[in-house]
């Protein structure tokens, strides 16, 4: 499977999960107030998991059959899935058991208080998921193994931070992904990468259209696959650049609110706003 018809696979996938699953957006469970005062479903990125499962699937079985690459050639695929489902299931949790507790120095005051938050609980199993991935990608040294894993934990945890507006997070990882694709090419990683980005973009217009939320089911998935094809597919040098802005983008968010920066920045402000309903 190429990376293009991967993506246009993935996308269709996610289509065809969402029109399937439409009752699913009117549980009560998961509705949430979003920043209009709306009630709508959160969680939207379970589709962007069942979405893959079913491409990667289809995959497994076509390989069989001498269609495409053959089931077990690639390792970047299971890699991929095991993101996709990992980062997925540590987003629902919170998602259906998230507290009031905000950003990292709130679930580090409420685990001072002996109280562990849901949000605590996705950082320390995404910590554990990222050393995980990290170990497959054969690590030289323990210092290389610790800072891959801290790039794909902090990726996660981006998309997170990112995922305050109608459509922002995915298009965002669009523009992450591009730069990734490019280095990855028609490689094991780009191919592996491609349904997942396809199925993300599937989720674009009810994501703009405020008919869904990703969730950090979603949010957490999308962060940490990205994350993951930069340590499969980057050079060190390249690796160590985007720590190093994960970091400082990470830092950030717990100083600045990046909702007002991208206010007051007229590109910014433009691109983010790009597609969504008008503002309430």
């Amino acid at each position: 499977m190429t990376v293009a018809l991967g993506f246009v696979v993935g996308f269709l996938a996610l289509r065809f999960v969402l029109l399937a699953g439409r009752d699913m957006l009117h549980a009560r469970v998961l509705e949430r107030v979003n920043f209009r005062g709306a009630r709508i479903a959160t969680a939207g990125g379970l589709f962007i998991v069942m979405a893959v499962l079913l491409v990667e699937a289809g995959r497994s079985v076509l390989g069989a059959f001498d269609v495409g690459n053959p089931p077990g050639r690639d390792a970047a695929r299971p890699l991929m899935l095991f993101a996709v489902f990992g980062f997925g299931l540590l987003g629902f949790v919170d998602d259906m058991l998230g507290s009031e507790d905000r950003g990292f120095r709130g679930h580090v005051q409420a685990l001072s208080h002996g109280r562990l938050t849901s949000g605590m609980l996705k950082l320390i199993g995404g910590a554990a998921i990222a050393l995980i991935l990290a170990a497959q990608g054969g690590f030289v040294t323990g210092q290389r193994l610790v800072s891959d894993a801290l790039l794909i934990a902090l990726a996660a945890n981006l998309g997170n931070l990112l995922d305050r507006a109608p459509g922002r997070l995915i298009k965002c990882s669009l523009l992450a992904y591009a730069p990734l694709a490019v280095v990855a090419g028609t490689g094991a990683v780009g191919v592996a990468l491609a349904p997942v980005m396809g199925a993300t973009t599937g989720l674009l217009p009810e994501d703009l259209r405020e008919r869904l939320m990703l969730g950090d089911t979603g949010a957490n998935v999308v962060g940490g696959v990205l994350g993951l094809a930069a340590v499969l597919e980057c050079s060190r040098t390249a690796r160590n650049v985007i720590l190093v802005v994960l970091i400082a983008l990470n830092l950030a968010s717990e100083l600045v609110s990046f909702s007002r920066v991208i206010d007051r920045t007229p590109p910014l402000r433009w691109f983010d706003r790009l597609g969504r309903l008008p503002a309430p």
